[in-house]
């Protein structure tokens, strides 16, 4: 996410950090460059020039220019405007209804990810602690309606698919009878993919909110069609005044255009954004720490948030009495930490979240296969094996070697690291007390 724009900015502000001192001259030019990095990124015109606009008012005053840092005040005046492109304080989570359930529909063109999300979106809402029900409003893909129920089971999240025959209107109207019926506070509905210029089917979603007086009408956009995704946004905002965007397909645009323009563009903010494919990989799009991402300054709110939503509060408070008493931790329990990190997402993507490293570790280091070699070598040993790796001779090496198709090598390395590890938990162990 981000990846093109966040490395060519860094480069930019860098040769801001390495100055002692600034003249109007060097602003300038440093943020003509800024010009044509946001341009490369396919952001708006319009948005571009007026972000470095208020950048260089900034910039160019007496105190930041004669200031003992000046470099690290641009590039604090930039994380600055770009909270503000992003949405800055009008950025909420949804609005609740006074009275549930509280509605969402979820529009949006064909092949956005739109029911996807709704399932990402209701599982995340479970885990705040509230009831989802999903309601199955696209009638005319096929398989739509088994898609959202498959990901209904998936989530553990009940769907109302309505009945043969019926209508959009039909269904919504009886999925809102049930929400209410059985106490859920959220209706999700998930509509047919249209085009913004399809004046018919854009009637249908005008009947629709008429019929639902949804709190929330969230556009789903994909962040790989960059500038069009501000185009559809403003379709959508003309006809139905969406309250949100949730931007799809985050984790593969490297440029970012489109996050960075549909709020300069429409007023509306981005909600939440997705980051993978599976259900888990939804995040709120905070504008802190999305141009914290941009700037390369890291994520940690995102990173425990995603810890949290894959660890096992049980096995976790278990490996951490190990780590902590006088338990033993074993390549079993360490097996258990790699796959709950596994579960969080991508490696190269946990990385980039740390402050001060995504920028400087070398993601060609970060290989997703070494993970996987790993569980091979460990679940290619006994039990007793995992509990006590001091028994494992020559001949046990090469037989786990064989079993994982893994080299005598890269066994050894591992039995090495591990042990390195266990030295590091005894000195952490020591410190407690202290």
């Amino acid at each position: 996410m981000f990846d093109d724009l966040s490395k060519k900015l860094d480069g930019v502000l860098s040769k801001f950090r390495q100055r002692g001192l600034l003249t109007e001259p060097m602003v300038r030019d440093g943020l003509r460059e800024v010009r044509r990095v946001l341009l490369e990124a396919d952001v708006n015109f319009q948005v571009t020039r007026d972000f470095l606009k208020r950048v260089q008012e900034k910039a160019l005053g007496d105190a930041v220019l004669k200031s003992v840092s000046p470099g690290q005040q641009i590039v604090k005046i930039v994380h600055d405007e770009l909270v503000t492109l992003l949405g800055g304080d009008s950025v909420t989570g949804i609005e609740w209804a006074q009275v549930p359930p509280t509605v969402v529909m979820v529009v949006g063109l064909q092949g956005s990810g739109k029911t996807t999300t709704v399932a990402k979106l209701a599982k995340r809402l479970a885990r705040q602690g509230k009831k989802p029900l999903m309601a199955a409003c696209d009638l005319y893909r096929p398989a739509a309606v088994d898609q959202l129920q498959v990901l209904g089971k998936q989530v553990g999240i009940p769907v109302h698919a309505g009945s043969a025959g019926q209508d959009v209107l039909a269904v919504a109207k009886e999925a809102l009878s049930r929400a209410r019926a059985e106490r859920k506070q959220v209706l999700l509905v998930d509509t047919a993919g249209r085009l913004q210029i399809d004046e018919p089917m854009m009637d249908e979603l005008r009947a629709l909110k008429a019929e639902l007086q949804p709190q929330e009408i969230l556009l789903v956009a994909d962040a790989m069609t960059g500038q069009e995704a501000v185009n559809i946004a403003e379709g959508f905002d003309e006809a139905l005044d969406v309250s949100g965007v949730i931007l799809t397909k985050m984790d593969g645009d490297a440029r970012g255009g489109a996050a960075l323009s549909i709020h300069g563009v429409t007023g509306k903010p981005i909600k939440f954004v997705g980051v993978g494919e599976g259900v888990d990989a939804l995040d709120s799009a905070d504008p802190e720490r999305l141009a914290g991402r941009i700037l390369q300054m890291g994520d940690v709110v995102g990173l425990v948030e995603r810890a949290q939503a894959a660890m096992d509060v049980e096995e976790q408070a278990r490996l951490e009495a190990k780590v902590l008493g006088k338990g033993r931790f074993t390549l079993e329990d360490f097996l258990t930490t790699l796959r709950q990190v596994q579960r969080m997402g991508p490696l190269e993507q946990l990385v980039k979240l740390i402050p001060g490293i995504g920028s400087k570790l070398p993601l060609g280091n970060v290989d997703p296969k070494r993970m996987k070699h790993i569980e091979a070598i460990i679940l290619s040993m006994t039990p007793q094996e995992r509990k006590k790796p001091e028994i494992l001779n020559g001949s046990r090496r090469a037989r786990i070697a064989k079993g994982s198709g893994r080299p005598v090598a890269e066994v050894n390395r591992l039995l090495k690291q591990f042990k390195e590890m266990q030295k590091i938990m005894k000195q952490v162990r020591g410190f407690m007390p202290m």
